[in-house]
């Protein structure tokens, strides 16, 4: 069992920030498959009342990464290769079409903030920001699901990212990786300032797919150094 320690946010800790936590602990290891998530720890642990540990617990369950038991309460989910592979192949399409629209439809200033953002990001590459790089790259993403002009499938990409959120941001402890990703966004940019459409959206899938491989390190490391939640089975 890894014996990193568990990191602490401060008291009076959001919804939001819990989730958060207890999602990354849960795809580094740190809350290994068929732990118990009990609300009166996890209460004191964030310093806040059991009702948003509850609201916590219940994103945490609807996201896939814990599962409500009979008489156990909620635990840690077992995460399979499959299912993760899954959800990725389902992000990369989503990803590719909300690109391939987002060519088409950006207006001038929407096509302006993205290569400025993209721009400004580089910064956080050559300074190793790993955590203001995961706050961008969420902004970066959340701009092509505007600029698709597609509220429906901007929707459904946003609602999949959710649930790919932490094992998204794992990828970038992977040597090289922001490099990485800033030259695949790069490629996007450039297809979609274009108004190259087919070009924006094959890039747009390859850098999911590269996200999807890094991530999937993550997972199988926690799997082979945890002991298996057999109750799946």
């Amino acid at each position: 069992m890894m014996q990193q320690k568990r990191r602490l946010l401060r008291t009076g800790t959001t919804v939001d920030e819990m989730v958060r936590a207890l999602a990354d602990d849960i795809v580094k290891g740190l809350l290994p498959p068929g732990e118990k998530l009990d609300e009166p720890k996890m209460a004191e642990r964030f310093g806040v009342s059991r009702t948003p540990v509850r609201e916590a617990l219940g994103q945490l369950c609807a996201m896939g990464l814990a599962k409500r038991r009979p008489n156990r309460g909620c635990v840690v989910a077992t995460i399979t290769d499959q299912r993760l592979t899954e959800m990725f192949e389902a992000m990369a399409e989503l990803e590719s079409a909300c690109a391939r629209l987002a060519a088409q439809r950006m207006t001038a200033g929407e096509r302006r903030a993205l290569s400025d953002l993209h721009q400004h990001s580089a910064e956080l590459v050559r300074a190793g920001a790993l955590e203001d790089y995961s706050a961008f790259n969420m902004q970066f993403h959340g701009l092509i699901y505007e600029g698709c002009h597609s509220g429906y499938l901007a929707d459904l990409v946003s609602s999949t990212r959710s649930r790919l959120a932490p094992f998204r941001r794992a990828q970038f402890h992977v040597l090289g990786r922001l490099r990485k990703s800033w030259d695949e966004h790069e490629a996007i940019v450039t297809a979609i300032l274009r108004g190259d459409a087919e070009t924006a959206a094959l890039a747009a899938r390859s850098h999911v797919i590269v996200v999807s491989a890094a991530s999937a390190g993550f997972v199988n490391d926690r799997n082979l150094s945890q002991p298996q939640d057999v109750s799946d089975a």
